[in-house]
């Protein structure tokens, strides 16, 4: 999905002009490649460590398995290129820099001028919380953030898409002329989605449970004190891709949900002092072009802070932003960003000009 993506935007943004691309593959060797406007030669083997070392960048996104085979191997050869990834395994090395350039460019410029080569997109929901809330953080407003994630099954990959689409198409059949006809047994209908649901039959071989229909209130492996390593990253990544010292506590619960494409982010604020909403709101617009504030209306709302209003944006959309009743120094939020934008993709397409341009 990424990979795809990528592509998608790189031909949309003209990136190709003045580039040598060659593409590599770990299953499609041989195959003819990605239609780019100019002659390319066939796909070549990603597993060929010499056609790798012939390359001034690399963007990969094979995913971790790849990185951790690959990666090592070419340092060891003396590879000195730019390595660009969407993987999460080099994340958190020394070595290596998150990109996020809307919110850490001059962290990411100044690493390019001192020679670093690995440069890492960050974990997809991370990057969204950033894209709107990188400006009170950075004026020092901002005392701990509680980030509970609605995550979409393009979060987990294509294969997890077409499962949740079978997954809905199954309960749709189960559910037969109950779905349409309005004289219809409501509870009748709850009773065949549950029953199609706990069949044996039922597809959940990739996400092992039902979402359509359900949710999913677990992502990644477990790590320590009861997170999930999805919820480790929130704060880990952020205070990283922020260069924060000390660290801004960030914490919160992953949720996978049933939506096809874009996270969303419930996010519970705690200021260090009460700050006027209309400030709060000016420093999100003026943090970075695609930061959007939608007014806390139900109209509102419903136009552009939901996933279908902004998958395929570059917006990053936050909103339902008001004073809570716990005291004038929290807030509460509600974000939505396509992960494969902001999430996934446009990082890396951005960091390849950023290395181009060095």
């Amino acid at each position: 999905m990424v990979g795809s993506v990528l592509l998608g935007r790189m031909s949309a943004c003209g990136d190709w002009r003045g580039l040598e691309p060659v593409f590599l593959s770990t299953s499609q060797v041989g195959a003819q490649a990605p239609s780019i406007g100019q002659a390319v030669a066939p796909v070549g083997d990603a597993h060929d460590l010499a056609a790798l070392a012939s390359l001034g960048v690399i963007v990969s996104c094979q995913g971790g398995d790849y990185t951790q085979r690959v990666h090592p191997a070419l340092r060891a050869a003396g590879w000195q290129g730019i390595w660009i990834d969407a993987a999460s395994t080099l994340r958190m090395n020394d070595s290596a820099v998150i990109v996020l350039d809307p919110v850490n460019l001059e962290r990411v410029e100044a690493a390019v001028a001192r020679g670093v080569r690995d440069f890492i997109g960050g974990n997809c929901t991370v990057s969204l919380m950033l894209m709107v809330l990188a400006g009170p953080i950075r004026q020092g407003w901002i005392e701990w953030i509680s980030s509970m994630t609605y995550q979409a099954a393009s979060g987990a990959g294509a294969r997890h898409m077409q499962e949740l689409v079978q997954q809905m198409r199954a309960i749709g059949g189960g559910a037969g002329e109950l779905a349409t006809e309005p004289a219809a047994s409501v509870l009748e209908l709850d009773q065949r989605v549950r029953d199609v649901m706990a069949s044996p039959d039922f597809p959940t071989s990739h996400f092992g449970a039902p979402l359509a229909a359900s949710l999913i209130p677990w992502i990644d492996s477990a790590v320590a004190g009861g997170q999930t390593r999805e919820e480790w990253k929130a704060g880990a990544e952020a205070n990283k891709i922020l260069g924060l010292d000390p660290p801004l506590p960030i914490d919160g619960l992953c949720v996978r949900v049933g939506a096809m494409r874009c996270h969303s982010q419930g996010l519970t604020i705690k200021l260090k002092r009460a700050v006027p909403l209309d400030e709060v709101e000016a420093c999100i617009r003026e943090s970075n072009p695609w930061a959007k504030v939608i007014e806390n209306t139900p109209e509102a709302t419903r136009r552009g802070l939901t996933p279908a209003a902004i998958s395929g944006s570059l917006d990053v959309a936050i909103g339902r932003l008001r004073t809570m009743k716990m005291g004038p120094d929290y807030l509460t939020a509600f974000t939505v960003g396509d992960q494969l934008l902001w999430g996934a993709a446009e990082p890396l397409r951005r960091m390849l000009q950023i290395a181009l341009a060095s």
